[in-house]
This record gives C-alpha cells, structure tokens and sequence, in this order.
C-alpha cells in the first residue's frame, strides 16, 4: 500500500519519537499486555467559520465533520506509529475510544491527545 498523504509519514515519526520520549520506566514489561487507547483530534476551524471581526459565525458547525481528517485514517496512523514503541501489535487493543474536535478557545492548539493504558 502506498499512503496517499505526503504529511502522514513525518507525523507519524513524531509521534512515535514523542512516545519514546514519554515511556514511563518499566514500560518494556508490558509491552505485551492488552491496551486500552483514548484518542482525542484537535483542529483549527476554517476561517470561513469566522466572521471579519473575529466571532464564530452562528451557523459555524458544533462538530469536526467536514473533510478534515478522517477518523478512521488518524487512528490507524497512531497505531502504526505506536508498533513496536508502546506494544508489539496493534491487535493488542482491546478498547479504542477516538474523538475529532475543533479547538476550543484560544488557550488551545491542534494536536493529537492520545492515553495509552496496558491492561494486565
């Protein structure tokens, strides 16, 4: 298979570096435990959701479902990114809960928010 995003491979290398990097001590033993993931997915707003003084428009969309990100792709890119880093085979999740959102307020950049727990 040959990925259709020139963005993912790069991505994916961040985020299996920054696993590497966050690995709590000992983690190794369980590396082929039973994992739980929670995946959370935030992005900009479009600027069209805006209007010129800044505001959200009313009719601005209370959900991430435009063509930003497929759900399904981002999590199989985590998957591969975390094989081999947090568990051996992804067939080792047992229990996935993803979400896609937009930013909330200006406190907040997109980024991915991904827990990993290993179930013995």
């Amino acid at each position: 298979m040959v990925e259709s995003s020139k963005r993912c491979k790069p991505w994916r290398q961040d985020v299996r570096h920054l696993a590497m990097e966050l690995l709590p001590e000992g983690w190794h033993a369980m590396m082929g435990e039973a994992i739980w993931m929670d995946a959370i997915f935030v992005f900009n707003r479009p600027k069209a959701h805006y209007r010129t003084n800044g505001e959200l428009k009313p009719s601005a969309p209370k959900h991430c479902t435009g063509r930003i990100g497929d759900l399904s792709k981002l999590i199989r890119a985590v998957e591969d990114a975390l094989t081999g880093v947090v568990y051996d085979d992804d067939a080792q999740i047992v229990h996935l809960t993803s979400q896609r959102r937009y930013v909330s307020g200006d406190h907040e950049h997109p980024c991915a928010i991904i827990t990993i727990t290993a179930i013995s």
